[in-house]
Protein backbone atom coordinates (compact mmCIF):
# COMPACT_ATOMS: atom_id res chain seq x y z
CA UNK A 1 0.00 0.00 0.00
CA UNK A 2 1.38 3.43 -0.76
CA UNK A 3 1.65 6.48 1.21
CA UNK A 4 -1.61 8.17 0.48
CA UNK A 5 -3.93 5.18 0.50
CA UNK A 6 -1.85 4.47 3.52
CA UNK A 7 -3.14 7.96 5.65
CA UNK A 8 -6.33 7.64 4.15
CA UNK A 9 -6.66 4.71 5.68
CA UNK A 10 -5.32 5.77 8.98
CA UNK A 11 -8.23 9.28 8.47
CA UNK A 12 -10.49 6.34 8.70
CA UNK A 13 -9.52 4.76 11.84
CA UNK A 14 -7.87 1.71 10.45
CA UNK A 15 -5.57 0.12 12.99
CA UNK A 16 -3.52 -1.50 10.42
CA UNK A 17 -2.45 1.34 8.53
CA UNK A 18 -1.44 3.15 12.24
CA UNK A 19 0.67 0.19 12.59
CA UNK A 20 2.36 0.53 9.53
CA UNK A 21 2.83 4.34 9.99
CA UNK A 22 3.89 3.70 13.86
CA UNK A 23 6.44 1.38 12.32
CA UNK A 24 7.36 4.03 9.57
CA UNK A 25 8.14 6.75 11.97
CA UNK A 26 8.53 5.82 15.29
CA UNK A 27 12.46 6.03 14.92
CA UNK A 28 12.21 9.27 13.74
CA UNK A 29 9.93 10.42 16.15
CA UNK A 30 11.99 9.38 18.66
CA UNK A 31 15.09 11.11 17.41
CA UNK A 32 13.07 14.28 17.38
CA UNK A 33 12.09 14.26 20.72
CA UNK A 34 14.62 12.40 22.45
CA UNK A 35 17.38 15.70 21.07
CA UNK A 36 14.97 18.22 23.11
CA UNK A 37 14.10 16.32 26.00
CA UNK A 38 17.45 13.55 26.13
CA UNK A 39 15.70 11.47 28.29
CA UNK A 40 14.75 7.92 26.68
CA UNK A 41 12.24 6.58 28.62
CA UNK A 42 10.47 10.81 28.31
CA UNK A 43 11.00 10.48 24.63
CA UNK A 44 9.67 7.30 24.53
CA UNK A 45 6.36 8.21 26.12
CA UNK A 46 5.87 11.48 24.20
CA UNK A 47 6.30 9.30 20.96
CA UNK A 48 3.36 6.86 22.36
CA UNK A 49 1.22 10.16 23.13
CA UNK A 50 2.33 11.52 19.98
CA UNK A 51 1.05 9.04 17.68
CA UNK A 52 -2.32 8.84 19.81
CA UNK A 53 -2.86 12.30 19.53
CA UNK A 54 -1.81 12.04 15.80
CA UNK A 55 -4.73 9.53 15.50
CA UNK A 56 -7.49 11.25 17.78
CA UNK A 57 -6.59 14.50 15.45
CA UNK A 58 -6.09 12.51 12.26
CA UNK A 59 -9.17 14.89 10.36
CA UNK A 60 -6.85 18.05 10.73
CA UNK A 61 -4.30 16.53 8.41
CA UNK A 62 -4.56 18.36 5.28
CA UNK A 63 -2.18 16.98 2.82
CA UNK A 64 -2.16 20.37 0.55
CA UNK A 65 -0.53 21.85 3.58
CA UNK A 66 2.06 19.41 3.50
CA UNK A 67 3.25 15.90 4.07
CA UNK A 68 2.34 13.72 6.66
CA UNK A 69 5.38 13.27 7.95
CA UNK A 70 5.95 17.10 8.46
CA UNK A 71 2.64 17.19 10.44
CA UNK A 72 3.92 14.42 12.52
CA UNK A 73 7.09 15.70 13.56
CA UNK A 74 5.87 19.04 14.19
CA UNK A 75 3.09 17.28 16.82
CA UNK A 76 6.10 14.96 18.30
CA UNK A 77 8.54 18.48 18.16
CA UNK A 78 5.44 20.50 20.18
CA UNK A 79 4.90 18.11 22.55
CA UNK A 80 8.33 17.55 23.65
CA UNK A 81 8.69 20.76 23.89
CA UNK A 82 5.61 21.25 25.91
CA UNK A 83 7.26 18.84 28.43
CA UNK A 84 10.25 20.33 28.86
CA UNK A 85 8.76 23.24 30.00
CA UNK A 86 6.15 21.50 32.60
CA UNK A 87 6.89 22.04 36.03
CA UNK A 88 7.11 18.03 36.62
CA UNK A 89 9.89 18.48 34.22
CA UNK A 90 12.03 21.58 35.38
CA UNK A 91 11.47 19.72 39.07
CA UNK A 92 13.06 16.50 38.10
CA UNK A 93 16.10 18.55 37.07
CA UNK A 94 15.64 17.23 33.61
CA UNK A 95 15.78 20.55 32.09
CA UNK A 96 19.31 20.83 30.76
CA UNK A 97 20.87 24.33 29.59
CA UNK A 98 22.02 24.88 26.36
CA UNK A 99 25.65 23.97 27.24
CA UNK A 100 24.47 20.05 27.30
CA UNK A 101 23.72 20.66 23.42
CA UNK A 102 27.52 20.42 22.18
CA UNK A 103 27.49 21.27 18.36
CA UNK A 104 24.47 18.85 17.84
CA UNK A 105 24.20 19.46 14.01
CA UNK A 106 28.22 18.90 13.55
CA UNK A 107 28.41 15.91 16.17
CA UNK A 108 27.46 12.11 15.54
CA UNK A 109 25.18 11.58 18.94
CA UNK A 110 21.26 10.73 18.15
CA UNK A 111 20.70 13.78 16.18
CA UNK A 112 22.97 12.57 13.46
CA UNK A 113 21.47 9.30 13.29
CA UNK A 114 17.72 11.14 13.21
CA UNK A 115 18.37 12.78 11.03
CA UNK A 116 20.10 10.59 8.83
CA UNK A 117 16.54 8.44 9.30
CA UNK A 118 14.39 10.83 7.94
CA UNK A 119 16.99 11.84 5.45
CA UNK A 120 17.49 15.20 5.93
CA UNK A 121 20.94 15.66 7.77
CA UNK A 122 22.34 15.43 3.61
CA UNK A 123 20.58 18.61 3.13
CA UNK A 124 20.89 20.31 6.61
CA UNK A 125 25.05 20.02 5.71
CA UNK A 126 24.64 22.05 2.69
CA UNK A 127 22.91 24.84 4.30
CA UNK A 128 25.11 28.10 4.96
CA UNK A 129 26.37 28.32 8.99
CA UNK A 130 23.64 30.95 9.38
CA UNK A 131 20.79 28.85 8.70
CA UNK A 132 22.31 25.66 10.08
CA UNK A 133 22.28 27.86 13.32
CA UNK A 134 18.72 29.10 13.51
CA UNK A 135 17.51 25.64 12.58
CA UNK A 136 19.40 24.02 14.91
CA UNK A 137 17.63 26.24 17.98
CA UNK A 138 14.40 26.33 16.73
CA UNK A 139 14.06 22.80 15.54
CA UNK A 140 16.35 20.65 17.39
CA UNK A 141 16.98 22.26 21.15
CA UNK A 142 13.39 23.37 21.29
CA UNK A 143 14.30 27.24 21.84
CA UNK A 144 11.71 29.59 21.16
CA UNK A 145 12.29 32.27 18.08
CA UNK A 146 12.62 34.95 21.43
CA UNK A 147 15.29 32.48 23.35
CA UNK A 148 16.91 31.98 19.65
CA UNK A 149 17.50 35.53 19.02
CA UNK A 150 19.03 36.02 22.71
CA UNK A 151 21.47 33.04 22.40
CA UNK A 152 22.71 34.50 18.96
CA UNK A 153 22.29 37.85 20.13
CA UNK A 154 20.08 39.04 17.20
CA UNK A 155 17.21 40.82 16.55
CA UNK A 156 13.70 38.96 16.97
CA UNK A 157 13.05 39.65 13.06
CA UNK A 158 16.50 39.01 11.88
CA UNK A 159 15.51 35.30 13.37
CA UNK A 160 11.91 35.13 11.80
CA UNK A 161 13.26 35.80 8.65
CA UNK A 162 16.73 33.72 8.62
CA UNK A 163 13.69 30.85 9.74
CA UNK A 164 11.39 31.61 6.57
CA UNK A 165 14.41 31.69 4.26
CA UNK A 166 16.35 28.81 5.80
CA UNK A 167 13.47 26.54 5.97
CA UNK A 168 12.06 27.85 2.14
CA UNK A 169 15.48 26.67 1.07
CA UNK A 170 15.54 23.37 2.72
CA UNK A 171 12.45 22.72 1.42
CA UNK A 172 13.36 23.29 -2.09
CA UNK A 173 16.58 21.28 -1.78
CA UNK A 174 14.52 18.03 -0.54
CA UNK A 175 11.93 18.78 -3.15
Amino acid sequence: MDIDNLIIQFKKKDEKAFEKLYTMYKDSMHGVIYNIVRDNDIAEEIMQDVFIKAWHKADSYDVKKGRFFTWLINIARNAAIDKTRSKSFKNSGKNLNSDFFVDIIQSHDSLDDSTDAIGIKKFVDKLAKKCIEVIELLYFKGFTQKEASEELDMPIGTIKTRNRNCIKELREAVL
